[in-house]
């Protein structure tokens, strides 16, 4: 039996999609690495080498590589199959092929058949689109306005792609299906294939007398503008979703839908964490001392919050329910709030006495550097 061909695709290390360059990039490394000057003596270099070169000379070809694509080897190679009984094709033992449809074989392995679907109702494109806001209206949500281009049906034909008063012809060839049957062989080698038919280009109509307003495509390209609601809670990254706001489906397809990225403006104090939000606030040394009522930012504005006399500088304590908004509507969350002791600076004659006086009176004041320092530690020995 002959040896089977590798897929042209998996011989370069393609996907079936690649562009001309890729595909070009692709051989020229296999070449590179393969060529019997860099392998002397090496048959199994030579031998794929020879394999990248045929799968280069296929698929480098548009002809050739839709033929490919639809047919496998056997539409490029004309001794595919071929070597009589036992090898090939004969391999089936004379078993009639002429009931198969090899088209919609080749068709689900190399992505064929797809001029099936070009006749049937389709939906229309995904567009896209990005809005930017600000960190507050992400907390409450918002309406924004967009502008996108996009393909809608035509308003005199209403998507037919006939003038008005017309109607369009079914294929006479494909019977509306956009697909021909072609058989090819005899006797025991005969076998069918379906290919786009030429007639109606696969579409399964002609339209004799095409619309003047969108030249027969049923669709005509406008500028619109939208309103879309950013719901509350949405996070920077996030996406929202408006179904058949997309571009216009073909042959009484849905329309696509469009998808909105948003990107969230950092805020000047806030920060935030899923629907937590954080915020450092400044206090002076007297406050955090003594104690005071502060008025504190959150996203809903000023709060009073009372601050406990002798409160350390990193503390944080916790504002409930003055988060963000779950995006999903069930709860908020909360605030975090970390006190920052500012340290005076530039200070008076006057106020650095004052401060000496009251370092004084706290002991803190001492003749040596150290002293002060071996104090505060003795005050923990013996506080443990």
């Amino acid at each position: 039996m002959p040896e089977q061909k590798r897929d042209y695709y998996e011989v370069l290390g393609v996907s079936k999609g690649a562009t001309d360059e890729e595909i070009k990039k692709a051989y020229r490394k296999k070449a590179k690495q393969y060529h019997p000057d860099l392998n002397p003596g090496d048959k199994t270099a030579e031998a794929k080498f020879k394999e990248a070169n045929e799968a280069y000379e296929v698929l480098s070809d548009k002809d050739k590589r839709a033929r490919y694509d639809q047919f496998g080897h056997a539409g490029v190679d004309p001794n595919f199959g071929a070597g009589g009984p036992g090898g090939g094709f004969g391999g089936f033992g004379g078993f009639d092929m002429g009931d198969i449809d090899l088209g919609d074989i080749f068709g689900s392995f190399f992505g064929g058949g797809s001029s099936r679907a070009r006749s049937g109702p389709m939906k229309g494109d995904t567009l896209r689109a990005s809005v930017s806001i600000s960190f507050e209206e992400a907390a409450f949500g918002c309406e924004k306005e967009i502008t996108l281009n996009r393909t809608e049906p035509c308003d005199d034909c209403h998507g037919t792609g006939c003038a008005p008063g017309t109607t369009a012809e079914v294929c006479p060839d494909c019977h509306g299906s956009g697909q021909i049957r072609i058989q090819r062989g005899g006797g025991a080698f005969t076998f069918a294939t379906t290919t786009t038919c030429p007639k109606c280009g696969g579409k399964g109509k002609i339209i004799h007398q095409p619309c003047k307003s969108c030249g027969g495509a049923g669709s005509v390209r406008r500028q619109r503008k939208l309103t879309v609601s950013i719901p509350a809670g949405i996070d920077n990254g996030q996406a929202v979703s408006l179904r058949g706001q997309g571009g216009a489906g073909k042959n009484g397809g849905p329309a696509g839908d469009l998808l909105i990225s948003v990107t969230v403006r950092p805020h000047e104090f806030f920060k935030r964490d899923g629907t937590s939000v954080y915020l450092e606030h400044p206090v002076t040394f007297l406050q955090a001392t003594l104690g005071a009522e502060l008025e504190i930012p959150t996203i809903d504005g000023k709060v009073k919050w009372s601050l406990p006399a002798g409160t350390q500088p990193g503390t944080t304590f916790r504002l409930r329910g003055k988060g963000i908004p779950s995006v999903n509507g069930r709860g908020r969350g909360d605030q975090y709030v970390t006190v920052n002791v500012q340290v005076p600076t530039g200070l008076t004659h006057e106020q650095k006495e004052a401060l000496r006086a009251y370092g004084e009176a706290m002991g803190e004041l001492s003749p040596g550097p150290m002293e002060g320092v071996k104090s505060f530690f003795d005050k923990k020995k013996k506080k443990k």
